[in-house]
């Protein structure tokens, strides 16, 4: 592959992410994920890659979220290992009024066998 071939390849991988968590894709998300996956939530804590799973189920469900994007990709590759990051924008109703949230998150990906895979997500909040 071409460094634009994986720059694409990362760029609909970093969709493929934001359209599971919108359908709580469990199957779809388990085959972009690394075997060593972990998630550092934006409250620190540590995710493994079961636990991450189990959840994701209803991730988006229990997020309270009305609409839920990303925006500001910037894809970083060095030899088999890249950095995605984008901003989300997400959409809720709390107490009657709409509430605008932002976070920052970096997904780390390796390439093994001519594949990207996600083996590290960090999650960020934005004041």
């Amino acid at each position: 592959m071409t460094q634009q071939e994986d720059l694409q390849a990362l760029s609909e991988l970093n969709a493929s992410f934001i359209q599971n968590f919108i359908s709580q894709d469990v199957p779809g998300h388990d085959r972009i994920l690394h075997q060593d996956f972990v998630c550092i939530e934006n409250s620190g804590e540590i995710v493994g890659r079961q636990d991450y799973l189990r959840d994701w189920a209803t991730a988006y469900e229990n997020s309270g979220c009305s609409s839920f994007r990303h925006e500001d990709e910037f894809i970083r590759i060095f030899g088999n290992v890249a950095l995605v990051r984008s901003k989300t924008v997400s959409t809720k109703l709390i107490e009657g009024v709409v509430v605008e949230g932002n976070t920052v998150y970096t997904d780390t990906y390796v390439k093994e066998n001519c594949k990207w895979l996600c083996v590290q997500a960090q999650i960020t909040p934005v004041s």
